[in-house]
């Protein structure tokens, strides 16, 4: 785990440390550190939490088996498809959230769907700051949301990775509204089948970051529904557009809690109070 003091550390564990899984360490200037309580939201094993929402089918559908678990792995696969005919799916995490950073180690593999249409390919992404997948109308292909675009190059062409794309939505960046689908990061092409892992920093609606690789690609602000209505959280998900791609790992950090330091319940890189996580 990665902690959030950069002066030298010293840490001493004791019983009760091991026991609450909590780290508690000393640094050389007197300041506290914790060490980042980060939730594994994908078991490796089943779909358990999550929801899959495919156009033009009901809830948890999952037309011609497009999301399975297989070695360990959640896959989007198109292999049961005799074509693509804009079955874009969704696979949306239970829990709404705010504040927060969100992990996912991903990797496109193989060739695209039959029919795929050519913006799709080695394109996938997050939707953040969403609506529920309970709310999608039947035949809605993409969530109001924002989306942290995955794009993988085609082995020829530079593609940059970690956009923005906004269905029903729009940011703010470098303090102008920008009301256009898509808008490109700077970060560069990642060819072939390699994993990569995503970063999203969303702190509700006054700071959103998109890291690839540990690297800053994208910072922006203010989301907001097309008819100017702030967005502050609200749920995610995790794309199929017909190419097949992996995901390894999803995990996260909620950044809103306890911010009282004389709770037992106080983290000290919280960015956001919430008093109903007090115990005090």
């Amino acid at each position: 785990m990665k902690l959030t003091s950069a002066p030298i550390l010293s840490c001493y564990l004791l019983v009760s440390i091991v026991i609450t899984g909590i780290v508690s360490c000393t640094t050389t200037d007197g300041q506290s550190a914790m060490e980042e309580d980060w939730a594994k939201l994908f078991n490796g094993e089943n779909l358990d939490g999550w929801e899959v929402k495919t156009t033009g089918y009901d809830l948890n559908e999952n037309y011609a088996n497009t999301v399975r678990v297989e070695d360990g792995l959640m896959k989007v696969r198109y292999d049961e498809y005799d074509s693509f005919d804009g079955q874009f799916t969704h696979i949306f995490y239970e829990e709404p959230y705010s504040y927060y950073r969100l992990q996912v180690e991903y990797r496109f593999v193989g060739d695209q769907a039959p029919n795929g249409p050519a913006w799709a390919i080695r394109n996938s992404g997050i939707m953040f700051h969403s609506q529920s997948a309970e709310s999608m109308e039947r035949d809605q292909d993409f969530p109001d949301s924002i989306e942290y675009q995955f794009l993988g190059g085609d082995g020829e062409n530079d593609r940059t990775n970690g956009n923005i794309c906004t269905p029903g939505t729009h940011v703010v960046v470098d303090g102008e509204l920008i009301t256009q689908h898509c808008i490109n990061s700077s970060s560069t092409t990642y060819h072939g089948d390699q994993w990569v892992t995503a970063e999203l920093l969303a702190h509700g609606n006054s700071k959103i970051q998109h890291l690839i690789n540990g690297e800053l690609v994208m910072e922006y602000s203010s989301p907001q529904l097309d008819n100017g209505q702030r967005v502050s959280g609200g749920y995610f998900a995790l794309q199929g557009e017909s190419h097949p791609i992996d995901i390894r790992s999803v995990r996260i950090l909620n950044l809103e809690g306890c911010m009282n330091d004389t709770d037992p319940n106080f983290k000290d890189y919280l960015v956001q109070h919430n008093p109903d996580d007090c115990h005090n």
